[in-house]
């Protein structure tokens, strides 16, 4: 004799699943690189620190997150 197994999680859908479209770009258009050129900058400390902080607490590259600022501020007053 078979036991119905129930779910003890709330974390459980309820009502009528359906399929949704997948709206994903394929890996090749994921990897796409940004065009970069390198530059040489002297910043405060205290600024360098601060990043640094922030990505070793966000498991990121520090570089990358003032490329972020950077990219960021241009978006923000090109227009």
């Amino acid at each position: 004799m078979k036991k119905k197994v129930r779910s003890r999680r709330s974390d459980m859908p309820i009502g009528t699943l359906r399929r949704v479209k997948d709206m994903l770009p394929p890996p090749e258009e994921l990897v796409v690189p940004d065009a970069t050129v390198k530059v040489t900058i002297a910043l405060n400390k205290s600024s360098i620190d601060f990043f640094k902080k922030a990505a070793k607490k966000n498991q990121t590259k520090y570089q990358k997150m003032i490329r972020s600022v950077l990219d960021h501020y241009v978006q923000t007053y090109s227009r």
